[in-house]
């Protein structure tokens, strides 16, 4: 990208954005910096290794192509890449292409607190940052983190919520402008694990995704 991530982190870049919020909603547009199917699986042990880590094949069957003898299918998030050469994900040589494939690692003064994840698409990225607000901000433990009433910006003014969020903050977010829109189903708002390391005595307290089938397996 034509951005770097350096550019994104900056103070200077974190307080042009911070100074948009305000009393009501404003449709939300990207920022200028200065210029220059999914499974997700987090896994630690007692020596402090950790591992976050997702796979998805996208399009619902990948590629279409399975590995012989392996029943694997591969992927096709290429499919994301563009053959316009003035576009900025062009396909290249040795380039990524654009996706939401986001796997999550949380740390604190430079040491590892544990891996993290929430898969969905263009929820990731969202969910990513309410699962860590409800860890690091509101002190919420991993599956507390998890279960939270979850919300997913959709386009322009409209965000959507589901049941579970408070009656009070759906109405509060309405009379500021935003176009608020109660899902029927939480089936859109992420799936998530999380493993948390206690840095004091070594123990590893996991959380699993409420809205899917997910596990916590120990040995």
């Amino acid at each position: 990208m034509s951005v770097k991530v350096e550019q994104l982190l900056s103070e200077q870049y974190g307080d042009e954005r911070r100074s948009l919020i305000g009393d009501t909603a404003i449709t939300p547009e990207p920022g200028t910096p200065p210029k220059g199917g999914t499974v997700y699986l987090a896994a630690a042990d007692e020596e402090g290794n950790m591992v976050s880590f997702i796979q998805s094949n996208y399009m619902g069957f990948g590629s279409g192509i399975v590995v012989p003898g392996t029943g694997i299918a591969l992927q096709n998030r290429g499919h994301d890449f563009s053959l316009d050469p003035e576009h900025e994900n062009r396909l290249e040589p040795g380039k990524k292409t654009y996706h939401t494939i986001i796997p999550g690692f949380l740390t604190k003064d430079g040491k590892p607190v544990g891996p993290f994840g929430v898969m969905g698409g263009y929820m990731q990225p969202q969910g990513h940052v309410q699962v860590i607000m409800n860890t690091v901000d509101f002190h919420l433990n991993p599956q507390a983190a998890l279960d939270s009433p979850r919300w997913q910006w959709m386009e322009g003014k409209t965000i959507e919520v589901e049941r579970t969020l408070p009656a009070h903050i759906a109405e509060a977010l309405a009379r500021k402008g935003h176009d608020i829109r109660v899902a029927n189903d939480s089936g859109s708002f992420g799936r998530g694990q999380i493993i948390w390391r206690n840095p004091e005595t070594g123990v590893l307290t996991g959380g699993t995704e409420s809205r899917t089938d997910g596990t916590i397996a120990a040995w």
